[in-house]
């Protein structure tokens, strides 16, 4: 029987890859993903391959899924433990280059520790981030047009599904990368129901608008799960006094303000943890991991 075809069956590529010969150059791996999990990003092209931490679905029920919010079908990543009932939930969010091979691991890497976890592509609505070559078009083409409060939509009918599906949501989390690690701030100030949240070097404060009308560094007041944020000391992007900034504003906080807890490394560059990237740095990488599944289960995400 032919294999169901994927919703990203039809790869795209930039224009100067669609020639025959052009075609023969390249292996599956340099394209761009044809499904969610696989592949990277062409804007991430090449990766630095002999870095690419492999994580086995031995033991797991991983895959895409569908998830319905509303009319739309939102298309995710789940990896989760057999033989595991109830399990406990972490949300996993992508870096702006989507749901691709890291992401797609990093939710292995969690359901090997036990837990049902579920990577949404929280772009699709708005473009394939994994068709763009270039990082400054893919962020004012596709980043820059999804709002917020559509994020934390499909966030919440994401958890509902998990819960379908048997999961224990009451035992919720959530860890996310970069752009992820921004939505991880914002949401522990939207669900109640949140146990916690992992930052990895999420922007804290920026221009506000519309489509982004509060940052983390504006919500400590609202935050209902403590937040563990891991951030890099030499991140060119996320000055550090942003992030002291968001350590006074915990303390002033709310009570999940004032348990949650900021981690500088201060060696590791922006996206420490990306280990397809010439940006990781393994141990840091690997601390902040520790750290990261420690806060889970301190918190009761177990």
């Amino acid at each position: 029987m032919p294999r169901r075809p994927s919703f990203r069956q039809e790869l795209t590529l930039p224009k100067d890859l669609h020639s025959s010969s052009t075609h023969r150059d390249f292996s599956r791996r340099d394209f761009v993903r044809a499904s969610i999990g696989s592949g990277f990003a062409a804007a991430v092209l090449p990766v630095t391959a002999q870095t690419v931490i492999k994580t086995d679905s031995v033991g797991l029920l991983a895959g895409e899924v569908v998830i319905g919010v509303g009319d739309f079908k939102l298309p995710a990543y789940r990896a989760a433990p057999l033989g595991r009932a109830n399990p406990p939930v972490v949300l996993v969010i992508s870096e702006v280059f989507g749901v691709h091979e890291y992401i797609a691991d990093v939710a292995r890497r969690l359901a090997k520790q036990g837990y049902f976890a579920i990577a949404p592509e929280l772009f699709v609505r708005q473009g394939d981030p994994g068709a763009y070559g270039e990082i400054g078009k893919l962020l004012s083409e596709v980043i820059a047009k999804v709002p917020d409060a559509q994020v934390m939509a499909d966030l919440d009918a994401t958890v509902a599904w998990a819960r379908g599906q048997g999961a224990d949501t009451s035992k919720l989390g959530i860890n996310g990368f970069c752009w992820g690690g921004r939505i991880a701030w914002l949401y522990a100030a939207h669900n109640p129901g949140l146990k916690a949240a992992v930052a990895w070097y999420g922007r804290l404060t920026g221009q506000k608008s519309a489509m982004n009308p509060a940052h983390p560094l504006d919500l400590a007041a609202k935050f209902q799960a403590p937040v563990l944020g891991l951030y890099g000391g030499q991140d060119t992007g996320i000055p550090l006094e942003s992030v002291d900034r968001m350590k006074a504003a915990l303390a002033l906080g709310s009570d999940a303000a004032r348990q949650s807890s900021l981690v500088v490394f201060p060696e590791a560059p922006h996206a420490f943890h990306a280990d397809y990237r010439a940006s990781y740095r393994q141990n840091a990488a690997d601390d902040a991991w520790q750290r990261c599944l420690a806060w889970l289960k301190i918190q009761g995400v177990v």
